[in-house]
């Protein structure tokens, strides 16, 4: 049970019979209070025995089961009264705060006996993972609205919110450049692939070692009598290579750059990454690692190669835990036993968190083309540019000191027979694509 405004504003009136009465007789002030607080008392009991019960409610919720990260949706509460009384409530939905209710979750509703109303709210949720709410509150008033009964409810929903995948909108571009690298264009391009394509005549500009002798032989010149036209095979890059991509989920992934959480920068690489390659007719593979596998994505394809990487990286957030990078070769090699490129999405801008990356890389670049890619913070960039005060000289300082060390991690990764990239959290995907577009058009996979 609980008490409104208007029982506190009925008691507040009081005042006045009160003082009325009291004028010259102290006693008769006395025994006016006490029986407008009876009769308030009174009004309160007899309105909150009028009031319908919240329990007699029949909750269903209607809500999609995925949405963006970002993106608005939609919440519908249908709430029907079963009771005798009409009923006078006020709903609040119990969302929790990350599902981003738009505007007040309390709801009036006013519904006959048997019959239903619904309540919605827009929600746009700030976080990944999924977002839940466990009960409703039910606060029924009675005809007057001084007293009313209270009532939590259980109606359980949840929505899973995805990551954004912001980074698809470099998908387009890069596509057109794999349709060039496969020769599904008009655009002639040159490049060695090492997968058989077609035979055709010799042009200016081919490479010599292309030349199949066999070919020409059967080819005779009918224009010139007694020659042969020069036939060469043409490549293109292969298909059906592995891809596995591993994510650093540890202590590292959760430093914020740019104002975005280094784990939220590599869901967009790796997103990006798996589309393309998935066009690609590559097979791609994806492990989410600290000291133990959080998440996982094998022999997926196609469609659902996004659907089921979205869903895996929901729920996933950074542990504060230093990565164990010794167990990596062996998850690799139980995903993969053929040459594969493996993407490692890590920091490397320090030598101390670096070290046990280093040590497990040659287990891998012996077997495995292995790029490791990380991000640029562009505000050491910045800083290390601004000297115009002695704060500033400081600052810069620390700031050239932190890129020096990037550049020693990152020059000891390619002597270590790895290749790097680095880039601002909005530039490391399309960084990364392109980086696989080089590889496959060289033939490197």
């Amino acid at each position: 049970m609980t008490v409104s405004g208007r029982f506190a504003l009925l008691v507040a009136l009081g005042v006045v019979p009160v003082v009325a009465a009291g004028i010259g007789d102290a006693g008769a002030a006395w025994l006016a209070l006490v029986a407008w607080l009876a009769l308030a008392l009174v009004a309160g009991i007899v309105d909150v025995s009028l009031a319908a019960s919240p329990r007699r409610v029949v909750l269903e919720r209607s809500l999609p089961e995925r949405v963006r990260l970002g993106e608005t949706v939609t919440s519908e509460l249908a709430v029907q009264h079963t009771g005798p009384r009409m009923l006078r409530a006020t709903v609040r939905d119990g969302w929790e705060p990350s599902a981003g209710v738009a505007g007040p979750n309390r709801t009036r509703l006013r519904i006959p006996s048997g019959e239903r109303r619904r309540m919605t709210l827009q929600l746009t949720p700030w976080r990944r993972g999924d977002r839940r709410a466990e009960h409703v509150t039910i606060r029924s008033a009675g005809p007057l609205g001084l007293w009313s009964r209270q009532a939590t409810l259980a109606a359980p929903g949840r929505i899973r919110v995805l990551p954004p995948f912001h980074s698809r909108a470099h998908l387009p571009s890069r596509l057109t450049r794999l349709r060039e690298l496969d020769g599904r264009t008009p655009l002639l391009i040159r490049g060695q692939g090492t997968e058989f394509d077609s035979i055709r005549e010799y042009v200016r500009g081919d490479d010599v070692r292309s030349i199949d002798w066999r070919a020409t032989a059967r080819h005779a010149n009918l224009e010139v009598p007694g020659s042969a036209r020069l036939m060469v095979r043409t490549w293109r890059p292969e298909r059906d290579r592995r891809i596995v991509i591993v994510a650093d989920t540890s202590r590292t992934a959760a430093a914020r750059i740019a104002d975005e959480p280094r784990l939220d920068t590599a869901w967009e690489a790796s997103l990006l990454l798996a589309a393309l390659a998935s066009h690609a007719g590559d097979r791609v593979d994806f492990l989410a690692w600290d000291r133990r596998v959080r998440g996982r994505v094998h022999g997926a394809s196609g469609a659902e190669l996004l659907a089921r990487l979205v869903d895996t990286m929901a729920d996933i957030e950074a542990e504060l835990i230093e990565a164990d990078w010794a167990a990596v070769p062996g998850h690799i090699r139980r995903t993969t036993s053929r040459r594969a490129l493996v993407v490692l999405l890590t920091a490397a801008d320090s030598p101390g968190s670096a070290r046990s990356l280093l040590t497990v890389l040659p287990q891998l670049t012996t077997r495995h083309v292995v790029v490791v890619a990380s991000v640029a913070d562009p505000d050491v960039v910045g800083a290390a540019r601004e000297r115009s005060s002695l704060d500033d000289a400081y600052r810069a300082a620390a700031a050239e000191r932190s890129l020096l060390d990037g550049d020693r991690v990152a020059a000891a990764i390619r002597r270590l027979g790895a290749l790097t990239v680095s880039a601002p959290p909005q530039e490391l995907p399309p960084a990364l694509a392109d980086l696989y577009l080089e590889l496959k058009a060289a033939g490197r996979l």
